[in-house]
């Protein structure tokens, strides 16, 4: 499943070439993409057509259009879905399921591809912010800021911060019970300290608790524990607030590292817009790498069962904690 970096890219990819753009055809060739629109294919179609997008947003994995109409275009990737910007006259991929004609901006057209049809687009309306922030992380980067272009163009390098935010208040009915995520400048670490502490959890399951911070899944938790010499099952309600800090601090690099490399891709289902795929999975340091030796002191790394999936850690560098710290 895609994580905030991969998700991100896709939100920079679209937002530098679809914001102002207008929507002048709407082609479902599957209805189960489309499931979550509950008023069914033709009321689908009906709210996209002749539509603006204003902006592309993402608040942890999750990703939207704020459309001129006052309703969102709500994505949902899935395990295989790809937003792509194609040429109008290019080939139809194999697995196109929705077909989005543009006019202005880069006049391609958006594409929604999904080989195994977990994702999935819905319109959908918005409501205000629970705190009175922006939504989510929206606008076009800067050119320091990571680099998204079309095929053929140049691409550079540049710190990657992802801190600029959509300009409105608003929020997808769907998506406005999920925390802030990491890289959210409004997050706010006083009240999700205290949270920690209450929930009396595991700490990797509460990072994977999408209500308590967003965008974190199982490559990027095993990552950041991993660099902050965390155990995954660490009890929460034992965390001090230095220990959080340098945790978060070790998210939000491990996943700015996996931004400015494209994401993780360990197969060509998740692309950005241009089909491309990312390459951080060279860089990982604990994800995936069971029995290989830890970057840091040389201990193999150890895989073990963890809520149906599997957790990656150095037992020695994150020994299992004693007497709950």
């Amino acid at each position: 499943m895609p994580e905030l970096p991969e998700v991100e890219v896709v939100r920079r990819g679209l937002a530098r070439w679809m914001i102002g753009s207008t929507i002048d055809q709407v082609e479902v060739l599957h209805p189960r993409p489309v499931r979550r629109h509950e008023a069914g294919i033709d009321d689908f179609v009906q709210r996209l057509a002749g539509v603006t997008v204003l902006d592309a947003v993402r608040r942890g994995k999750f990703l939207w259009l704020n459309l001129d109409s006052g309703e969102a275009l709500l994505a949902h990737l899935g395990m295989s879905g790809q937003l792509l910007l194609e040429e109008p006259d290019a080939p139809d991929e194999k697995h196109l399921r929705v077909r989005l004609g543009l006019r202005g901006g880069s006049g391609r057209e958006l594409r929604f591809v999904d080989q195994r049809m977990f994702g999935g687009l819905a319109v959908v309306e918005m409501v205000k912010t629970p705190d009175g922030g922006p939504g989510g992380l929206g606008g076009v980067p800067s050119d320091g800021e990571i680099p998204v272009g079309l095929p053929g163009e140049p691409v550079g390098e540049g710190p990657v911060e992802g801190e600029y935010a959509a300009e409105e208040a608003l929020i997808p009915v769907p998506v406005a019970h999920i925390a802030r995520d990491a890289l959210d400048p409004l997050l706010d670490v006083d009240l999700l300290a205290a949270r920690l502490r209450r929930r009396e959890t595991g700490l990797k399951r509460a990072l994977l608790d999408q209500t308590l911070i967003s965008g974190i899944g199982n490559i990027y938790a095993d990552e950041a524990l991993w660099r902050a010499k965390l155990h995954y099952s660490r009890p929460t309600e034992k965390l001090n607030r230095p220990t959080l800090n340098r945790l978060l601090d070790d998210v939000r690099n491990v996943m700015r590292e996996a931004l400015a490399q494209g994401g993780t891709s360990f197969d060509s289902l998740y692309v950005d817009v241009n089909g491309q795929s990312g390459y951080f999975e060279r860089g990982l340091d604990a994800y995936g790498r069971e029995g290989e030796a830890c970057h840091r002191c040389g201990t193999q790394i150890r895989r073990e069962s963890f809520m149906n999936r599997s957790s990656f850690f150095c037992p020695k560098c994150q020994p299992t904690p004693r007497n709950g710290r």
